[in-house]
């Protein structure tokens, strides 16, 4: 829908309701506290429709729209097959997909679900563990030749890193997670991007083996501080708070366990 049909809608729910839902500014508009409440039993009786909808399918049939966030740096390659697989064995299901690596807000943006990589902040969505995701500290060999490999976590703060943007990268000394702060001057918020810019000597990068797998390969990069690698991340499907999922998200999730675990060359360790 267009913003001016929504705004009219919504400016007609609030007269009906007598209550103010959103809170308007010069900047955007906000949802109020009754705003909020109003949403969340919408959103339940939305669940309870398509619940009564599914039942009244034949069995294992979806149909309705899917619509799912999923990272650029291996959405296209990881996980494109499985939906293409779903939207072939479920002709009437609609899937409309984002490949980005940026932080999309599931609830405002209308996503039912995104996978997500990595060690997941806190949050109220729900998550549920597909794949394992192992990494490493990674250099290409002319950067080492000019600066040197770090030999302690310590280290990492007087080398130059590529980045996602400021986060921490945490490291495994035996048993013991050790945190450091890395810095450098080139960030993006690609994997592949960041590969190939530690290959070209920008700095240490702190990469998933499925991405520089081919650069160790061929001696593009190679492996820094080995005694110490990154924490095991994960990937993972994550929804917004509900009494139970959509089953087409119940549906899409355990076809992608099943594609891991029929691919386990895709998540190398």
């Amino acid at each position: 829908m267009s913003k001016s049909i929504v705004s009219r809608r919504l400016l007609r729910l609030e007269s009906a309701l007598g209550v103010q839902l959103l809170a308007r500014t010069t900047r955007g508009a906000a949802l109020t506290e009754a705003g909020t409440t109003f949403r969340e039993h919408a959103a339940r009786i939305r669940d309870e429709l398509e619940l009564a909808k599914d039942t009244l399918l034949p069995t294992g049939e979806l149909c309705g729209r899917l619509r799912i966030a999923m990272p650029l740096s291996f959405g296209p390659t990881h996980f494109a097959p499985v939906l293409a697989k779903m939207a072939q064995r479920h002709p009437q299901l609609q899937i409309n997909a984002c490949y980005s690596d940026r932080f999309v807000d599931l609830i405002a943006e209308g996503f039912d679900c995104a996978i997500r990589l990595g060690l997941l902040p806190d949050s109220n969505l729900i998550a549920k563990h597909i794949a394992p995701i192992h990494g490493k500290l990674v250099a290409s060999p002319a950067y080492i030749k000019m600066h040197g490999a770090p030999e302690t976590p310590e280290d990492i703060a007087f080398h130059q890193a590529v980045l996602q943007g400021t986060e921490s990268w945490h490291l495994m000394d035996g048993d013991k997670i050790v945190t450091v702060q890395p810095q450098g001057r080139f960030k993006s918020d690609n994997g592949i991007a960041l590969t190939a810019a530690a290959a070209e000597g920008l700095g240490i990068g702190c990469l998933p083996n499925c991405l520089t797998l081919e650069y160790l390969v061929s001696g593009a990069l190679v492996p820094v501080m080995p005694q110490y690698p990154p924490k095991s991340g994960g990937a993972f499907v994550v929804r917004p708070p509900g009494s139970y999922p959509d089953r087409k998200v119940r549906v899409l999730t355990e076809m992608l366990i099943e594609h891991v675990q029929s691919n386990p060359h895709l998540w190398e360790e």
